[in-house]
């Protein structure tokens, strides 16, 4: 619809538009034919015309040509056979998960309206705002254009007070009980209790696929409350599941886009980044640096991946703002090769309006002339870590069209494709064998200046396996 908007000026017929919305949405096979005919015809019409437009756009761009012939077109073949697939859950320890979840939702709102002196409706972002700000006076109250106070997460994390980190969790949880037990259970088949997830190839600026109804990619894997939603995923008897997945990958290619000598070199070795980033900056031996000081520069390493800025790093480390900038410059220091790559990234968005990945797939930005500066920031950050995530997301695309070709057909099956990672669901007698055939296939399919590592687990639910 967007496309045929932006090169043909023509405004499709929306789906809604014919089936209707929400719970009054039909299906297509309850529509008038005389409708359904119409929208259907339009749908073909409309894509050739868009073949005719896009195909001579292309011509002239052989890197863009390899990019959909032999990555995106391949790749869509094997995401419908992984759709297909699906994934077993295990329903009962789903309910099971689903009650828990619901005696800790009712535990938390017990002790937010406990402090708050009253009872209310902790799901209501209006009550929130008037018990934070009106009943309990507490600083950072901001009205929006409907008179209502905002209560966004970004409003809420920057007030300190028992209260609002108990909200916050309350909404979490009730976000994961509703997205995750609940809709899991709803969404998975009668019979053979396996949940269908739909990739979407289209949807993200940088090329990753993602994943909706149910969105596998957002669960969060850090915590222990999406460890234990991950082992509802689960292999049926006389299989396992592996889970193959990329090590630093998105750090791996800032040090080949960089070229930055230690970089290139801590990977080179098979050193841990972190130790070593934090050994460079402080100016200590790599065997004195602790754990805490690793978890410092890990927090570095990832965050300049986004663009983290001196205020970022103050807040997740707890840092003073001098300290943050002191650590920053040093760390420019160490790794020149780092700085010199954001700033020539900057520096090419800037000048031809897009970014690539590693195979020349392009990321247009925008956004990086506008004359807010906010704006601007954001469209300067997105530019630096596009050519990372999108050359991940070009490499794992690779991985899957390669390892497709060496899956044993009746031993195993490719199940889930979750940012660097690959679920598998194999044969158990096959099952170690295949670990390391898969790791090899990962690793080669794309030759940069480090090594690609492939890190492959094996268990009866993707927690396990993980």
């Amino acid at each position: 619809d967007d496309v045929a908007r932006l090169y043909l000026s023509h405004l499709t017929t929306t789906f809604e538009q014919v089936a209707g919305k929400g719970v009054k949405q039909k299906t297509f096979n309850q529509i008038e034919l005389e409708t359904a005919a119409h929208y259907a015809a339009e749908d073909a019409h409309v894509t050739y015309r868009l073949y005719e437009v896009l195909n001579t756009k292309l011509q002239k761009h052989p890197e863009l040509i390899n990019i959909l012939h032999n990555i995106e077109m391949p790749v869509a073949r094997v995401l419908t056979m992984m759709e297909e697939n699906g994934i077993e859950l295990n329903l009962d320890f789903l309910d099971q998960l689903s009650v828990e979840f619901s005696n800790t939702i009712q535990d938390l709102e017990n002790q937010i309206t406990e402090i708050a002196g009253q009872p209310f409706n902790v799901s209501s972002p209006k009550q929130v705002g008037e018990i934070l700000f009106d009943k309990l006076g507490l600083k950072g109250g901001k009205k929006t254009s409907t008179g209502q106070y905002s209560t966004s997460e970004s409003v809420l994390e920057k007030i300190e007070h028992p209260i609002t980190n108990l909200i916050l969790e309350y909404r979490g949880l009730s976000k994961l009980k509703s997205t995750y037990t609940d809709g899991l259970l709803k969404q998975a088949n009668n019979e053979t209790h396996r949940v269908h997830t739909s990739y979407h190839q289209a949807l993200t600026a940088t090329g990753r696929l993602s994943s909706t109804d149910p969105n596998l990619q957002n669960i969060p894997v850090r915590e222990d409350i999406g460890r234990q939603i991950r082992k509802a995923f689960i292999a049926p008897k006389g299989r396992v599941l592996l889970a193959a997945d990329y090590s630093q990958i998105e750090l791996r290619l800032m040090a080949h886009f960089s070229q930055d000598d230690a970089l290139v070199d801590a990977f080179n070795h098979g050193q841990d980044v972190h130790r070593r980033t934090a050994a460079e900056v402080l100016g200590i031996a790599l065997d004195d640096v602790t754990s805490n000081q690793r978890r410092q520069a890990k927090a570095v390493n990832f965050g300049l991946l986004y663009g983290m800025s001196e205020f970022g790093l103050t807040r997740q480390l707890g840092f003073s703002r001098e300290e943050s900038r002191s650590y920053i410059g040093k760390y420019f220091q160490r790794y020149p090769g780092v700085l010199d790559y954001m700033e020539r990234t900057r520096q090419v968005a800037r000048e031809q309006g897009f970014v690539e990945t590693i195979l020349g797939r392009r990321l247009y930005t925008p956004d990086i002339m506008a004359s807010n500066k906010m704006v601007k920031q954001g469209a300067e950050r997105a530019a630096i870590n596009a050519p990372l995530q999108g050359s991940a997301a070009d490499i794992i695309k690779m991985a899957m069209i390669a390892v497709e070709k060496i899956l044993p057909k009746d031993q195993a099956k490719m199940l889930l494709q979750v940012h660097d990672e690959l679920v598998f669901e194999v044969d158990e007698a096959i099952a170690d064998d295949l670990a390391v055939k898969l790791a090899e296939v990962m690793q080669s399919v794309l030759k940069i200046s480090v090594p690609l590592v492939v890190e492959v687990g094996k268990g009866n639910n993707w927690d396990e396996a993980h």
